[in-house]
């Protein structure tokens, strides 16, 4: 019977773990393709540094929103 909260409290865990790899592994992989964007057309690396900082921003809150949907 103690072990429906427990599994709870698991399942949330890994939750946020997931949600803390998926905005790691998509705010690295946005840095590398906007370094490479600036590197292909220097011209252009203000846009491409205002877009990357805002879909950076949007990776981070869907971890922060994860984060927080979990605690009581």
């Amino acid at each position: 019977m103690t072990f429906i909260p427990m599994l709870a409290e698991i399942s949330g865990s890994i939750h946020i773990a997931m949600a803390a790899l998926g905005a790691g592994l998509g705010i690295g992989i946005l840095g590398a393709k906007a370094a490479e964007a600036t590197g292909r057309n220097p011209g252009a690396s203000t846009p491409i540094l205002v877009n990357a900082i805002i879909f950076a921003a949007l990776a981070e809150g869907v971890f922060i929103l994860a984060a927080f949907a979990v605690q009581r």
